[in-house]
């Protein structure tokens, strides 16, 4: 008995001598010799396991019915044209239809049918390239904002235009935010020039917006998304914060999300240093996805807690350290992985970055979105690649939609009913899904469906004549905009100038792409002193508005050319390197502007209309009666 006691009684505290001993005569943890020799009774704590428990691989139930339902081919069965460069490619939700929106502001309507695509209408809605479309989400409305300050809203059922809505600046983003089957449809518009978000009456019965938010964000708002199952929009400004709000009432966060933000991963991308330049909803409304610059990650996202559910990196530096190590998706040769590269780097441009999305398929458990391989389809679950579209086609994949199509019966069918081998039932199921994809520099869209039988030398309809032949052509590419004379069509009559593109090449361009654009219509001199000059220029007419088409200050351009005569025309700035929009003609001779001031042009006809300015009665410096620019021709 007394030997049982000390055999299960804790050992006094041994010594190192005494544990060099005892390794000296036995084995460790079994590696030699019986179970029994192997385990010492003093030993305390939990042993481990003699080989670890295979990880069981995650699983998703009825996979591949879900990939049975998205097209089947690899390869476009067809492709076709814009005179100009895609934009964007739209799914309209129930009412099926597809919209298609080119740079030059051309919108086009095709119809699904039960296979394929018709031609219905097309529509010149903008004087310029488009910078953000929208359509609600029960398919009837559609909307499209331009350069030209203008939003075009369309009836898609009728596909007519209803309304037009005048900005006072170029909109950064739009979106329906009404729930489905809503009477009175809203459209949230963010403007490039100010942090508000103003929401509008949808049927465009009015200018003014109904209301205004100026208190959600304190940037310019670059994104926006609207979540119809929990009534909610997210939406993304340009230094990287997210924000929930209600489309209505006093816009507050709703109830049923996270409680603070604190708790959530929304501040990623300020960690980052990167913008979302794109932001999906899923069809359930339980995630969203994005894709962002220059970061190149594409982020999904529980809606409700703000968590971040999966992360894919597409950025350079992994693409290439995958295909030297070999364990890319696809080894690509030398040559070929040097040509792809080199439009991924393109796409860092602004021009292209907002065209890059990321969407879900109907059953929430894929995304797809384009990259240096063609377009991926994801599953999320199980985090593997089911599936490639356009691995071997020549174009690179940048803005997607995804047509899934209806049954033809509209009855109850569960996923295990429509998995099962029912000949009856798989007739009534049959749908002609059709994923559909613009390309990086093309002004063709590209169709994937089940078509089989592809002909290469026929799936190309040539339904228009580009403008552009043999002929890659990107929107930065287009050769600036210059003149040598412009010609100022004031209330007072017109001054000609003569420009200096060659002495400042950039305040010209500002110059002359602000006059085409109408930037300077209707605006005032609001500063006028008599014996030295007359300053206009600024859409506010107070002189502390006004901005550059890059929509940023720019630098200064000093020359040879002085201020050593009247009539000379340069830009008005707060100091060096502030260029905006705003420039003043002089009247005298004003030697102490020289190398503070960019020259880039002088008056030489309508001289004595710059002095009738020069003398008008003035209160502080303003004119007591608007002297206006009615608008500026450029030859």
């Amino acid at each position: 008995m007394a030997e049982t006691d000390v055999r299960f009684s804790r050992p006094d505290k041994r010594s190192h001598d005494d544990f060099e001993e005892k390794s000296s005569l036995e084995p460790l943890n079994g590696a030699h010799g019986s179970p029994d020799q192997s385990s010492s009774e003093d030993d305390i704590g939990p042993a481990l396991p003699s080989s670890a428990p295979k990880r069981k691989r995650r699983k998703l139930p009825y996979e591949k019915l879900y990939i049975e339902a998205l097209p089947s081919s690899p390869r476009y069965s067809k492709s076709l044209m814009h005179k100009d460069q895609l934009s964007f490619v739209t799914v309209t939700p129930s009412t099926d239809f597809l919209i298609t929106s080119s740079v030059d502001g051309v919108v086009k309507f095709w119809k699904k049918m039960a296979v394929g695509i018709e031609f219905v209408k097309e529509f010149k809605a903008h004087a310029g390239e488009i910078k953000s479309v929208s359509v609600s989400k029960d398919g009837r409305s559609f909307a499209t904002a331009g350069l030209d300050k203008t939003i075009k809203i369309f009836d898609v059922i009728t596909f007519d235009l209803l309304a037009m809505l005048q900005l006072e600046s170029v909109a950064n983003s739009i979106c329906w935010v009404h729930k489905r089957g809503a009477s009175l449809p809203l459209l949230a518009v963010s403007e490039h020039v100010g942090h508000s978000i103003k929401i509008y009456d949808g049927r465009g019965e009015s200018q003014a917006p109904t209301e205004t938010i100026t208190d959600l964000h304190k940037s310019p708002v670059i994104l926006m998304a609207y979540n119809d199952v929990y009534d909610c929009v997210i939406s993304a400004d340009e230094t990287g914060m997210i924000e929930y709000w209600r489309p209505t009432g006093l816009h507050e966060k709703p109830d049923n999300v996270f409680q603070y933000k604190s708790s959530t991963n929304l501040f990623e991308f300020k960690k980052a240093k990167s913008l979302p330049t794109s932001i999906t909803i899923s069809p359930s409304g339980s995630q969203f996805a994005t894709f962002s610059f220059p970061d190149r990650q594409v982020r999904v996202f529980d809606f409700s807690s703000g968590k971040l559910y999966r992360t894919y990196d597409e950025s350079i530096a992994t693409i290439t350290d995958m295909q030297q190590a070999g364990t890319a998706l696809q080894k690509l040769e030398n040559v070929e992985f040097g040509r792809r590269l080199a439009v991924e780097r393109e796409l860092e441009n602004p021009a292209f970055q907002n065209k890059n999305n990321v969407i879900f398929d109907e059953s929430n458990n894929f995304i797809i979105y384009g990259s240096i391989l063609g377009a991926k389809v994801l599953n999320t679950l199980t985090n593997r690649v089911v599936k490639v579209f356009g691995k071997d086609e020549p174009f690179r994949s940048l803005n997607l939609a995804l047509y899934q199509g209806q049954p033809q019966k509209k009855g109850v069918v569960t996923v295990s009913m429509a998995a099962s081998s029912n000949p009856l039932l798989q007739e009534a199921e049959e749908r002609d899904p059709m994923l559909v994809s613009t390309g990086s520099g093309k002004v063709r869209f590209y169709i994937f469906t089940n078509e089989e039988d592809i002909s290469k030398s026929t799936r190309d309809v040539q339904n228009e004549k580009p403008k552009h032949l043999n002929a890659r052509q990107q929107i930065e590419a287009k050769p600036a905009e210059s003149g040598t004379a412009a010609i100022l069509h004031t209330t007072f009559g017109d001054i000609h100038i003569r420009l200096f593109p060659e002495a400042a090449p950039k305040a010209v361009e500002n110059f002359v792409t602000h006059s085409k654009n109408g930037y300077y219509n209707n605006t005032i001199f609001h500063r006028v002193i008599r014996k030295f000059m007359i300053q206009c220029g600024d859409p506010l007419g107070d002189g502390t508005g006004g901005e550059s088409i890059w929509g940023k200050e720019f630098e200064d351009e000093f020359s040879p050319l002085k201020h050593d005569k009247a009539y000379t025309v340069s830009m008005a700035n707060a100091g060096p390197n502030t260029n905006g929009s705003q420039f003043f003609i002089t009247t005298e001779k004003t030697p102490w502007l020289d190398k503070k001031h960019t020259i880039f042009g002088r008056a030489v006809q309508g001289l004595d209309v710059v002095h009738k300015i020069e003398n008008a009665r003035v209160y502080k410096e303003k004119p007591e009666e608007d002297i206006t620019i009615i608008n500026i021709s450029i030859t």
